[in-house]
């Protein structure tokens, strides 16, 4: 067979399989069965599903789950880099935030920004998110049953985003995701697993401001997360 006539049918083979592909998503299935020669059936799966945080924002932009809703300007999403392997979870936006609809703009966020600047990160590579998309009234800390309502659309968010390390900025966010009750003095300064996600735990930006003696041990923290990030460059 001549270079050409097989180039010609490997052309016609991968049209062929493309058009299986779209038939099967379009009739509705998300999986595709093979038999490789001399090896057990493998499965791989197909994404039929696909959704932006654009598709997200719109879906929950008006979200009344919870009371929050009634006191809040506007539901502060997320920002940062759809693609970011790092990403940052607070517990909830600040009078700044709310009034803006944008997460850390207030002087938590600046002290934020200084803390990423340090372990040379911008706000445009990674992707800064809050268990709570509205602002709890007086800034007081939030109830268990908002956490309930609001948590999964944060888990979508990790969904679509795929992080390879997540950081949790203060006690509240800590405690929320890896379902415990332990202090944070006891979460900082280790690596936990988050369903198979990179997880650390560090101070809060804002308690920063409140306790400077807490500088030092947040900046072992994001030392700590700066190398994890650059031994991903390694597997």
């Amino acid at each position: 067979m001549r270079p050409d006539d097989r180039y010609e049918k490997m052309l016609q083979a991968v049209a062929l399989a493309r058009n299986f592909l779209k038939q099967q998503v379009e009739l509705g299935f998300d999986e595709v069965y093979a038999q490789p020669r001399g090896r057990k059936s493998s499965v791989k799966k197909l994404n039929t599903s696909v959704k932006t945080l654009i598709d997200l924002h719109q879906e929950i932009k008006d979200c009344k789950k919870c009371n929050l809703h009634q006191s809040r300007t506007n539901l502060v999403f997320g920002a940062g880099n759809q693609n970011a392997e790092v990403m940052f979870v607070g517990e909830a936006p600040g009078r700044e935030e709310d009034l803006q609809g944008e997460p850390f703009v207030g002087r938590a966020g600046h002290l934020l920004d200084k803390i990423l600047a340090a372990i040379k990160f911008s706000r445009n590579e990674v992707y800064i998110a809050n268990i709570l998309k509205c602002r709890p009234p007086e800034n007081r800390d939030p109830l268990p049953d908002e956490v309930q309502m609001c948590e999964p659309h944060l888990l979508e968010q990790i969904r679509i985003i795929q992080p390879k390390i997540i950081c949790a900025l203060g006690r509240i966010a800590a405690q929320a995701l890896l379902k415990t009750k332990a202090p944070l003095g006891q979460l900082r300064g280790k690596i936990h697993d988050y369903h198979g996600t990179k997880f650390l735990v560090t101070y809060h930006p804002a308690a920063l401001l409140r306790y400077p003696q807490y500088k030092r041990p947040t900046w072992e923290d994001v030392k700590l997360l700066r190398r994890q990030y650059e031994r991903l460059g390694t597997q």
